[in-house]
């Protein structure tokens, strides 16, 4: 079988996949339960944790590889798995790749897990809030040079924070870039979910911030493909796509 007949064959199966309504809601089923475990706790990358569903790794480690940035802005460090994760991928396809995390409070622990590691060599860290004028004053200046940017949103997951931060950041992707917002799978939970202390939920979280944002942005389009070979995922309709 030659390379074209594999992706023919391949796409093939991926749209009858997406046509499978049993499937997508065992899917969905299985997600809303694993979630009740902190599935997305159980991983790290190069020893940090990364706190991602394996399929949006995957899914990041394809899109950074065709896209090859020079530069991915992300919102929203945690344990700075993430950050070591791009920097891993950008110190093997592109020799000049950084890595800007942003983060309202990071730990002090966790700064001195990433400051450690081997990858830190590209990586800036911001802390503050990602809509603040004076952060976005020092992302822009960053991203000045860059003619490849990607970005990844996962830091406040309000639909009011969400939509500020496509607002500031997305005129910063490149044509044919991405930039991915994280946790679009809160508005597909059940609507008693118990968030805790947090403020977001069904109605109020990333995805209605994308819904709303795509309605005045047509220079972006959400990647259905992605969401078809997914499935699993806790970013659907959140791989939009910089169109022109």
């Amino acid at each position: 079988m030659t390379d074209k007949e594999f992706k023919i064959q391949n796409d093939s199966a991926i749209e009858k996949m997406s046509k499978n309504k049993k499937l997508k809601n065992q899917t969905n089923e299985w997600i809303k339960t694993s979630a009740l475990h902190q599935y997305s706790y159980n991983f790290t990358w190069l020893g940090l944790p990364i706190i991602q569903y394996p399929q949006d790794i995957i899914a990041l480690q394809e899109i950074i590889w065709k896209i090859k940035p020079d530069l991915i802005i992300e919102t929203g460090i945690a344990r700075g798995g993430s950050l070591i994760f791009s920097a891993s991928l950008l110190e093997i396809i592109n020799e000049g790749g950084e890595v800007l995390g942003i983060d309202i409070d990071i730990r002090e622990e966790n700064k001195r897990a990433i400051e450690n590691h081997p990858m830190n060599k590209r990586i800036t860290m911001l802390e503050g809030s990602s809509i603040d004028k004076d952060i976005a004053e020092k992302v822009y200046k960053i991203a000045k040079e860059k003619k490849k940017i990607l970005i990844v949103l996962d830091s406040n997951h309000t639909h009011e924070h969400v939509q500020k931060e496509l607002n500031l950041y997305a005129n910063l992707v490149s044509v044919g870039s991405y930039c991915v917002v994280f946790d679009t799978i809160i508005e597909d939970m059940p609507k008693e979910w118990d968030w805790g202390s947090r403020t977001w939920g069904v109605g109020n979280n990333p995805k209605t911030a994308v819904f709303e944002f795509l309605k005045s942005n047509d220079n972006f389009e959400i990647d259905k493909s992605i969401d078809n070979k997914l499935l699993i995922s806790v970013a659907p309709d959140g791989y939009l796509k910089r169109i022109k």
